[in-house]
């Protein structure tokens, strides 16, 4: 059998991303499908008001709502993102977001 990079998730399948991952009340729901020393991709579904507080990475980060929609604050600029909209933080720039509603989300970080 051939080394697999991407895992929690079903191969040689159409699927829809938002629906890997459900909403739970006052929580943050994650599944990681890829995490090595150079890209880490994972789904998030944040209840409405829950939010990641500031930080930095040492990576480019990429935002892609499947979902709702969020806050997300990178440095100084504030910027809102729904369903369909993707947004990048760039690498050791401090960032954080709020969930205004419920939403979802594909995390793509590459380092």
């Amino acid at each position: 059998m051939a080394n697999k990079f991407i895992k929690n998730i079903e191969f040689s399948k159409a699927l829809n991303l938002a629906g890997l991952v459900e909403y739970q009340q006052g929580r943050v729901v994650s599944l990681t499908l890829a995490q090595n020393s150079t890209i880490s991709m994972t789904l998030f579904a944040f209840s409405k008001g829950e939010e990641i507080s500031t930080h930095s990475a040492p990576g480019d980060a990429m935002v892609y709502i499947l979902d709702g929609e969020a806050e997300l604050t990178i440095g100084d600029t504030k910027v809102t993102a729904r369903t369909g909209e993707t947004v990048v933080m760039p690498a050791d720039i401090p960032h954080g977001l709020e969930a205004v509603e419920n939403f979802k989300m594909l995390l793509v970080v590459v380092k």
